[in-house]
């Protein structure tokens, strides 16, 4: 395994590594929601969420998009 392949697979799995987040990556493997849905499921802040989401973004695990004020997410499609 090539250096920057290792270092890739470290960064993916190091995102898996908490639980807020695999609980996150859960809900969007049933659906698209807005952060502040994700917050009152999980019983968190908006802050909170927006802070795991930033983390998942940068694995490139999940996608967004804006409506106004807010952000849905969904997770990545990887296919294109």
């Amino acid at each position: 395994m090539q250096s920057g392949q290792a270092q890739e697979m470290a960064e993916f799995f190091a995102a898996l590594s908490d639980t807020t987040r695999l609980r996150l990556i859960s809900l969007l493997a049933a659906e698209e929601c807005c952060v502040c849905d994700h917050a009152a499921q999980l019983d968190m802040t908006v802050s909170a969420i927006s802070h795991q989401f930033r983390t998942l973004r940068a694995a490139h695990l999940v996608s967004y998009r804006k409506l106004g004020r807010q952000v849905f997410y969904q997770l990545h499609d990887h296919t294109s």
